[in-house]
């Protein structure tokens, strides 16, 4: 797949989306979902990771480069309806906040906005969290930022970002993801904490799923669903508490 070029077949014009963070375990999950919806796809993914896109040869338009290139971003993004982003907290210079603000600033006007991010997020401070992720936060976090890894407080800053924009953005924040056959569209809460997701536990393709179908689904627009797998025994246990938009 050259830079830029689409290698679909021509025909009327179809709704665009882009992934960025393609070439993760998370971002095939999407191209493949939003291929089999009929969307036009665009991949935006590092260079080095480029041949992990190759079973969609002739299928998307790529565009290597960081996630955190703006140029990269700005063409990517051009013309699309929806824009699928991983937020990765990756190093520590600001790598998830940069590119969530790339995004933001060169997403066309109404265009749908879907961030990934981890459960450690919150929107209104309601959320309540276990000991298990408040070990994640407080000994695992700055142990990555010291070994120059990852920073979580990264994710913090992009999703506060997103959370100010005007524009048309939802952040879904996964709970832990595992592979496996899908179980279908994931439920959700709107806070951390509730019964429905104590089960914690997620597929990842169900995780794409979900991003996928959001774009979709105003009536996740400014919102931040905390999503649990709907075969778990929690979702199962509590599926009438699932709420509506």
């Amino acid at each position: 797949m050259e830079e830029g070029q689409n290698q679909g077949a021509s025909g009327p014009a179809r709704q665009k989306v882009c992934v960025v963070g393609a070439s993760g375990k998370l971002g095939q999950y999407m191209v493949r979902h939003a291929l089999d919806r009929g969307y036009e796809v665009v991949g935006v993914c590092r260079p080095a990771s480029v041949s992990k896109l190759d079973a969609f040869k002739g299928r998307i338009t790529l565009y290597p480069g960081a996630t955190d290139d703006r140029d990269v971003i700005k063409r990517a993004v051009d013309g699309c309806d929806g824009v699928l982003t991983v937020l990765v907290p990756r190093g520590v210079h600001g790598y998830a906040a940069g590119t969530a603000q790339a995004v933001l600033d060169h997403a066309r006007p109404g265009a749908r906005l879907v961030f990934s991010c981890g459960w450690h997020i919150t929107l209104d401070g309601r959320d309540v969290y276990s000991w298990k992720v408040k070990t994640l936060v407080r000994v695992a976090g700055p142990l990555a930022r010291l070994a120059r890894f990852a920073d979580l407080d990264d994710q913090v800053e992009a999703c506060r970002r997103v959370f100010a924009s005007d524009t048309r953005w939802t952040v879904v924040r996964g709970s832990d993801l595992e592979e496996g056959d899908s179980q279908g569209l994931p439920v959700w809460s709107r806070h951390v904490g509730d019964p429905i997701l104590k089960s914690n536990r997620t597929r990842r393709i169900d995780f794409a799923l979900f991003m996928v179908e959001a774009i979709t689904n105003d009536g996740l627009v400014h919102r931040a669903p905390a999503i649990v797998g709907r075969q778990t025994p929690s979702a199962l246990a509590h599926a009438a508490a699932v709420p509506t938009p």
